[in-house]
């Protein structure tokens, strides 16, 4: 018998399953840190975890609650501080880089600064924060996001972080180092990647329960579609076991 879970589980357990032993990843705070939490105890102990405020290589055996927590520097390599961490970033030190939004487009360009016109918005968003940052210099980024029309989007209200810009060269052309960018996103319905040609958001494999047309249905652009569509797995009883009893026992983000 499959158990119940929560949509943010099911997120939760895709994103961590990204995440490949003896790589290092630009951690934020929420569903990201439990997803690495969760991968240093399931297929990747040797993941190395980095965080905005300093703390590299953390073993998260408590959840931090934020990115300057303290728990974030836990039995790490090192402790440094905001600076360190985006030159090492710069310098392609940092291979996986995860990422939110509240609108993405086409070629995985995200906004998390406003809703609306940027003089007169109809909400404001938390900004950038080490967004920008991220996806700019990160080998490969992975947004994680709710998936309907209002956020996957024609044309996002601005520009925070980039994807893949305007599409083929156009990162190399606004000088962002050649090679980085967009690798995956993974929402409550499915995970999609990016056609190497276009650099057009493509739909990879639906999750439990989930069809094709849906995913269509609740993305506002022509999104590209593999030529074989996988299905996603459960989360499995190991993992929600470790992530309700270990990782977060509170259910502060899950």
């Amino acid at each position: 018998m499959i158990q119940k879970y929560s949509p943010s589980e099911l997120l939760i357990c895709l994103a961590s399953r990204v995440m490949e032993d003896g790589t290092t990843a630009f951690i934020g705070t929420g569903i990201p840190m439990l997803a690495a939490s969760l991968a240093q105890r399931m297929q990747a102990p040797n993941l190395v975890p980095i965080f905005e405020f300093g703390g590299t290589g953390a073993i998260l055996e408590k959840l931090p609650l934020a990115v300057g927590d303290m728990r974030t520097y836990n039995r790490g390599i090192a402790a440094s501080g905001i600076c360190d961490i985006m030159e090492t970033s710069q310098r392609g030190f940092v291979e996986f880089g995860f990422l939110g939004g509240a609108q993405i487009d086409c070629y995985g360009n995200l906004n998390s600064t406003v809703i609306g016109d940027h003089k007169n918005p109809k909400v404001r968003l938390p900004g950038s924060g080490g967004g920008n940052d991220v996806g700019s210099s990160c080998w490969r980024t992975i947004a994680i996001m709710i998936h309907d029309k209002r956020r996957f989007m024609e044309k996002i209200d601005f520009l925070t972080t980039p994807g893949f810009l305007t599409g083929p060269g156009a990162r190399e052309e606004a000088g962002l180092p050649k090679g980085t960018g967009p690798y995956r996103v993974v929402t409550n319905l499915c995970i999609m990647g990016y056609d190497d040609t276009s650099k057009k958001m493509k739909l990879l494999s639906v999750n439990p329960g989930v069809t094709v047309e849906q995913v269509i249905e609740n993305t506002g652009f022509e999104l590209l579609i593999a030529d074989e569509i996988t299905h996603n797995e459960h989360p499995t009883d190991e993992e929600l076991k470790i992530l309700r009893e270990q990782i977060d026992p509170d259910g502060l983000y899950r």
